[in-house]
């Protein structure tokens, strides 16, 4: 990959990861309600996620699976399904008090694993990506090696910034009227997205 094609990719990538999505959602509702060291937990399983769609992309397997029109209608209508459940409880929750029960870095990462892999913005990115910047006429293992640790340091940075956002407006408006409304907002994110994702599969 030229240093022309690289200095592309990044900033294609720079503008995918920090464009707002249910994963900076996330993040930032995490960092709200507990704590930026706990809510790292949910920038590590987007990390995760970002580590498996780069390799199965290289391997075709992302395409593969957007080829398949039934398979891929039943994953978004799951994925629909999860968000509008998160806003929906999200928007019920906003009015009472946050949880002080301590969720453990596990319970943060797998749910935050589970809404980066149903996110179509994912399959939609890498397919760009592996589409638009990798080069047919040198090896795609040698490309990785530029394109991997690229993508991933920009998505850390992204979402490690979302979480502080959180982070920083849950010590501003804890129990304030703002982080209802804030909260409320949030959670309606999710139910759009939910609702947006399921309109797309079912014209698949």
């Amino acid at each position: 990959m030229s240093f022309e094609a690289w200095t592309v990719f990044a900033l294609f990538w720079a503008v995918f990861v920090t464009t707002p999505g249910p994963n900076a959602v996330n993040c930032i509702q995490n960092g709200m309600t507990l704590g930026m060291a706990r809510a790292m937990w949910g920038v590590l399983a987007i990390l995760t996620q970002a580590s498996a769609f780069l390799f199965l992309s290289a391997l075709g397997i992302t395409a593969l699976l957007v080829a398949s029109p039934t398979a891929f209608f039943w994953a978004k209508l799951i994925g629909a399904g999860f968000l509008i459940y998160i806003g929906i409880r999200g928007w019920l929750n906003a009015g009472k008090p946050v949880s002080t029960e301590p969720r453990s870095g596990r319970s943060v990462y797998f749910h935050a694993l589970m809404i980066a892999t149903i996110n179509a913005k994912s399959v939609a990115g890498y397919l760009a990506a592996f589409s638009a910047f990798v080069q047919p006429d040198v090896p795609i293992w040698d490309q990785m090696t530029l394109i991997g640790p690229t993508a991933l340091t920009i998505t850390a940075l992204s979402y490690t910034g979302y979480t502080a956002i959180g982070a920083g407006l849950g010590k501003l408006a804890m129990g304030a009227v703002l982080n209802i409304w804030f909260r409320r907002i949030m959670a309606t994110c999710f139910i759009i997205y939910g609702i947006a994702l399921g309109a797309t599969g079912r014209t698949t």
